[in-house]
C-alpha cells in the first residue's frame, strides 16, 4: 500500500505509541483494581498530594479509618487487617499514579513539540482534544469512585462503563493520531471495505462496554456453563422483575446473556470482514485480516474459559488484554482501509 507522507513526524509517532501503550496498561490495571474490589480503598480525590502514598504507620491507619466509613467495608470487609487493606490500596494507588504519569508523558512532550513548531497543523486539534479527554477522564474516574462510597458495595456499573468507554476512546484516538503523524494522509480513495471495518471497530467497542457492565455487576461469576446458561438459552431470572430496558443494564443474567450474544455477532462479523479484507488484494489489509481473525478466535476462547472458571483474576485480565488488542488492531485496519 503506497502512502503519501506530507508533514510526517517520527518523534511524535513514537511518543504517541508510548502514550497508547501506557493507556493500554492503565486499562489493565484498572481492570485488576475493579476485580480485586480495590477501587474504593482511597476515599478522597487529591490530584496533586494524592501522588504520595502513606509513609508511616500512622498514615496507613488514617487511610484505613477513612475506608472504614464506606459501605463496602462495613458490609463486606469489616475487620480487615492493615496488611489486607494495603493490598487493595496499592492497586488503586497504582491505577491513579499511572494516570498521573500518562498526563505528564502526554502534556510535557506536547508543550515541547508545540513550542518548537514540530506539530503538523492537521494534528493540533486532535492533540488538544486528547489533552482535554485525558483531564476529563480523571474527573470521570473520581465520579465513578464516589458512586460507591455510600450505600453501595461497588461503584455504579453505569459510571464504570463510562470510565472504561472513555479509556478506549482515548486509546483509539491516540493510535489514530499516531498513524496520522507517521504516514500523513493519502491522496487516494478509500478502500471499499473502509465502512465495514469502521462498523466492526464500533461493534468491538459496544462489546467492551457490555463487558464493563458484566464486570460492574460481577455477572461473569454466574451461569458458568457454555454454550447454554445452566441448560437454558435464556436464563432463569433474565428480567429479574425489571422492565426490559432496566434489565438490560441492571439484571446480571441479562447482562451476561447480551455479552454472549454480541460475542457471537463479533465472531461472525470478524469472519466475514477478514474474508472481505483478504479479497481486497491490498497487502496491508490482508495482514489486517489475519490479525483480526486470529485475535477474535483467541478472544472467544479466552472469554469462554474465563466464564467456565467463574472469572478468576488472571483469566479476566487476559480476556481484557484480548479486548485491548482487538480494539487496537481494528483501529489500525480502519485507518489503513481509509487510505488503501
Amino acid at each position: 500500500m503506497s502512502l503519501a507522507r506530507p508533514q510526517t513526524s517520527t518523534p511524535i509517532f513514537i511518543w504517541l505509541l508510548i502514550v497508547a501503550a501506557m493507556v493500554a496498561a492503565m486499562i489493565l490495571i484498572g481492570g485488576a483494581t475493579r476485580l480485586t474490589d480495590s477501587g474504593l480503598s482511597i476515599t478522597e480525590w487529591r490530584p496533586v498530594t494524592g501522588a504520595i502514598p502513606p509513609l508511616t504507620e500512622a498514615g496507613w491507619e488514617s487511610e484505613l479509618d477513612l475506608y472504614r466509613s464506606t459501605t463496602q467495608y462495613q458490609l463486606q470487609n469489616r475487620g480487615m487487617s492493615l496488611e489486607e487493606f494495603q493490598f487493595i490500596y496499592w492497586w488503586e494507588w497504582g491505577h491513579r499514579f499511572l494516570g498521573r504519569m500518562i498526563g505528564l508523558v502526554f502534556a510535557v512532550p506536547l508543550v515541547v513539540f508545540w513550542a518548537r513548531r514540530r506539530v503538523p497543523g492537521r494534528l493540533k486539534l486532535p492533540l488538544v482534544i486528547l489533552l482535554i479527554l485525558g483531564g476529563l477522564q480523571g474527573g470521570i474516574g473520581w465520579w465513578m469512585v464516589s458512586s460507591g462510597l455510600v450505600d453501595r458495595l461497588n461503584v455504579s456499573q453505569y459510571r464504570l462503563a463510562t470510565h472504561l468507554g472513555m479509556a478506549f476512546i482515548i486509546l483509539g484516538l491516540t493510535v489514530w493520531v499516531a498513524l496520522e503523524s507517521r504516514y500523513g494522509v493519502s491522496s487516494r480513495h478509500r478502500n471499499a471495505t473502509a465502512p465495514w471495518v469502521a462498523g466492526f471497530w464500533a461493534l468491538v467497542f459496544l462489546q467492551i462496554i457490555l463487558g464493563a457492565f458484566v464486570a460492574g455487576l460481577d455477572a461473569g461469576r454466574i451461569f458458568t456453563t457454555w454454550p447454554l446458561m445452566e441448560g437454558r438459552l435464556v436464563p432463569d431470572g433474565y428480567l429479574g422483575g425489571m422492565g426490559w430496558l432496566q434489565a438490560a443494564f441492571e439484571s446480571r443474567p441479562a447482562v451476561q446473556l447480551h455479552h454472549r450474544w454480541v460475542a457471537y455477532l463479533v465472531a461472525i462479523c470478524a469472519g466475514l470482514l477478514s474474508l472481505a479484507l483478504w479479497r481486497s488484494r491490498v497487502p496491508a489489509l490482508q495482514t489486517g485480516a489475519i490479525w483480526i481473525a486470529s485475535i477474535t478466535v483467541i478472544q472467544i476462547v479466552l472469554g469462554i474459559t474465563t466464564l467456565v472458571h467463574a472469572a478468576p483474576l488472571s483469566l479476566s485480565l487476559l480476556h481484557q488484554a484480548g479486548a485491548i488488542a482487538l480494539f487496537s488492531v481494528a483501529a489500525v485496519v480502519s485507518w489503513k482501509a481509509r487510505r488503501a
